[in-house]
């Protein structure tokens, strides 16, 4: 038998944090069932009703459910990597109340009934939200396109070919242009194939005292070039995920300058760590797009304070010890990253780079608005998918603690502040803090 929705539950003593509206201010939120019924500064100033169940923030933050626009799940395929419901676990356990998993997984996200699967089967487990982007061409080969406007009446918010960048021109224009007619979006991973073919870190002078080989900066600069010809043609919406170089992202700064139809977002990765972070081949470091130097780091954090960057997303990419315990070279890429989502971009606050509100903005009102999604703001009538979060709690990331079934974190070990205390998805509590 299902589970009973809950009733009404007051969150009093609470910092209310609403990117959507600009709201920040001491308050309190009344939730019925699965929706918020209202919220505000002067709520339950002459008491909570009796019927009433309080939930007491004791001054903590409580904002929207975290949007998270770039995660891998894994599922089907790849299970012992990563579920649905160890994602979902560790969603929840980072603040994460929608996510929207990548296509490649085994069989591809490019038929109906693959869109179909991971939302149904997303719904059972009732944990994150979980919402399918569907490949761009077929099998994520980079030819034939995919069916794109069944798919986005499926359910598919967007459309990309994953960890592969779209390399053929002419199948990007196609797809630029057939995704217009339905108004959805191309993802694009923004990586020049050839530059970056064998390529296992940064190109530089550390990738040549480790001797490995390295991929260029400008493997980034060259598909956004190329791309933004291909806008300027279609008119088509693009999205470039994860950028990690200064330069790719004054191109993005640029287009946007000449109103083209363009957005991008980072990823944790690239603003809280650079190349140094490999050190001594640590495979947990090896990412794609790889960490770069100290100058792209800081363009990055310059791109998310000016506005160029429009979300942060975790590029959660699980990976299994026997693909990351290898010679570096070997490793596959890739780390985990929905458990560390909120606490390393609060060191963009803690830093005084962004206001705590800009911080939530880019992690909730934004890629819900990129995605057009209803999520991410604090709003009656809205599902009640919620987190409740010290914003300056101290403590150091264990990966061994992760909910996550890979613990490939390249944030092993560093100290942070911040934590998640209660995560709510339609009025449900799915986490709460030990």
């Amino acid at each position: 038998m299902a589970a009973l929705p809950p009733g009404r539950i007051a969150y009093v003593n609470a910092r209310l944090l609403d990117p959507a509206s600009g709201l920040d201010a001491a308050g309190a939120l009344l939730t019925d069932g699965e929706t918020i019924v209202e919220f505000g500064p002067g709520l339950f100033a002459a008491g909570v009703p009796s019927d009433v169940e309080v939930v007491d923030c004791a001054g903590a933050c409580l904002a929207p459910g975290l949007v998270d626009m770039r995660v891998q799940l894994r599922e089907p395929g790849e299970e012992h990597k990563e579920s649905l419901r160890s994602a979902g676990e560790a969603a929840v356990a980072g603040g994460v109340t929608s996510m929207v998993c990548l296509p490649n997984t085994h069989p591809v996200i490019d038929d109906v009934a693959t869109v179909e699967f991971v939302a149904r089967r997303a719904r059972q487990i009732g944990l994150a939200k979980v919402y399918p982007y569907a490949a761009a061409t077929k099998q994520l080969e980079g030819k034939e396109l995919s069916e794109i406007g069944l798919l986005a009446e499926a359910g598919a918010l967007a459309f990309t070919d994953g960890t592969k960048a779209l390399r053929n021109a002419q199948t990007m224009r196609r797809a630029l242009s057939y995704a217009a007619t339905f108004g959805v979006m191309i993802v694009q991973h923004p990586e020049e194939p050839a530059l970056a073919e064998g390529g296992v870190m940064n190109e530089g002078e550390m990738a040549s005292r480790l001797g490995l080989a390295g991929i260029p900066p400008a493997a980034e600069a060259m598909m956004l070039e190329r791309d933004m010809r291909l806008v300027e043609l279609t008119g088509g919406r693009y999205h470039a995920a994860h950028l990690c170089t200064a330069d790719g992202i004054d191109i993005i700064r640029r287009a946007k300058a000449r109103g083209l139809p363009v957005s991008c977002d980072t990823a944790p990765p690239y603003f809280a760590l650079n190349e140094l972070a490999v050190g001594e081949y640590r495979t947990f470091a090896k990412l794609s797009p790889p960490l770069r130097s100290e100058d792209d780091r800081r363009a990055v954090v310059q791109g998310l304070r000016d506005g160029t960057i429009d979300a942060i997303a975790s590029d959660h990419a699980p990976q299994d010890q026997d693909s990351k315990r290898l010679p570096f070279a070997q490793a596959a890429f890739g780390g985990v990253g929905l458990e560390t989502l909120l606490p390393v971009s609060l060191e963009l606050y803690h830093n005084g780079h962004l206001s705590l509100l800009e911080i939530i903005g880019l992690l909730t009102a934004a890629p819900a608005r990129l995605l057009n999604l209803a999520a991410g703001q604090l709003k009656a009538g809205a599902p009640a998918d919620l987190m409740v979060f010290d914003a300056d709690q101290p403590h150091r990331i264990a990966p061994d603690n992760f909910r996550s079934k890979s613990k490939n974190s390249p944030f092993d070990g560093r100290p942070v502040q911040g934590r998640v205390l209660l995560t709510v998805i339609d009025g449900r509590l799915v986490y709460q803090a030990k």
